[in-house]
């Protein structure tokens, strides 16, 4: 069990720690488009939700916040009453190491279902979960993405994350509340938003593949103990920190769709997303999904195994 935790605290780091750096290059852009009234058209979608939202329902019976950022940033100040998890806590990272098969991706049903009830985080409840925006990795969106896989009804991550969060007044604490365990039970997972190495092989021509790393990582820069630099063989780079403004919210869907469509990608298309890991690359897929894309997959073995195993450009 120590040497459990110990390789999630090891990967936390890993990705923590250069967070900056998966942000250098962003090409965030501080015009957006307005409403009428000159207010900023702000992102829709089924998994999203804004600060005020939060405030308003925070603290009701069945509302659970959870701050993805990790105990680490919630020692440092987290919305009241928000427990904190680390995408790693519900991913395979015990056997073996980055780049091997499998490595990263959704536990087995048994281990996640007793990850789950450990921290209480269940299906009878609304999901609310927050991280960093484009100054993290998507770790919201990496759990909602497993979430939803695991058969979440009402799961929601929080547009702006933690800033948006103070920016409302919502009230904060220094220090992540306690777990309250729960009966936690996942049978399937369901796989319509996942792709693994040996399908996406066995399909490559069907998709249009979408880097969504920062430039330096798509410029062949080795950052995270990667195999191999450079990327997927005809990717198209479209950058997760792309995606948002540079208050943290996210870009409106039109806006979001004509990053795309300059990018030659359309609603029509089966896309498949990756970044190092799988985080950022769920969060992009979710937002696509949002905007209309019927057809997406986030391959959660992601850059480190593509490189150990194929090769790259």
């Amino acid at each position: 069990m120590k040497k459990f935790f110990a390789l999630f605290l090891t990967a936390a780091l890993l990705f923590s720690a250069a967070a900056c750096g998966a942000n250098t290059g962003a090409g965030n852009s501080s015009d957006s488009s307005q409403e009428d009234d000159g207010t900023r058209v702000p992102f829709t979608g089924a998994y999203v939700v804004d600060a005020a939202y939060v405030k308003e329902h925070m603290g009701e019976e069945g509302v659970l916040l959870v701050d993805a950022r990790g105990e680490d940033a919630a020692a440092k100040g987290t919305v009241e009453g928000a427990i904190a998890v680390i995408w790693q806590m519900f991913a395979d990272v015990s056997s073996g190491v980055s780049g091997d098969p499998m490595w990263g991706t959704i536990l087995p049903v048994e281990q996640l279902s007793e990850q789950l009830s450990a921290t209480g985080i269940s299906p009878d409840k609304e999901i609310i979960l927050f991280a960093a925006a484009q100054n993290g990795w998507g770790d919201d969106g990496r759990i909602l993405w497993e979430l939803v896989a695991a058969g979440f009804p009402n799961v929601k991550m929080v547009d702006g994350g933690y800033d948006a969060l103070v920016a409302a007044g919502c009230p904060t604490v220094k220090g992540a509340a306690a777990y309250t365990p729960a009966e936690v039970t996942i049978t399937s997972i369901d796989e319509t938003h996942v792709i693994n190495t040996d399908d996406l092989v066995a399909n490559y021509d069907s998709y249009t593949i979408v880097d969504v790393r920062a430039d330096e990582e798509w410029e062949g820069q080795v950052l995270y103990g990667e195999a191999a630099g450079g990327h997927l063989p005809g990717a198209i780079h479209v950058r997760y920190t792309d995606l948002f403004n540079d208050d943290c919210t996210l870009k409106s869907n039109d806006e979001i769709l004509a990053l795309f469509a300059d990018a030659g990608i359309t609603p029509d298309q089966a896309v498949v997303t990756y970044c190092t890991a799988g985080i950022r690359s769920a969060y992009m897929q979710l937002i696509l999904e949002m905007c209309g894309f019927e057809n997406t997959l986030n391959y959660d073995e992601s850059y480190y195994r593509w490189c150990a195993c194929q090769e790259v450009e």
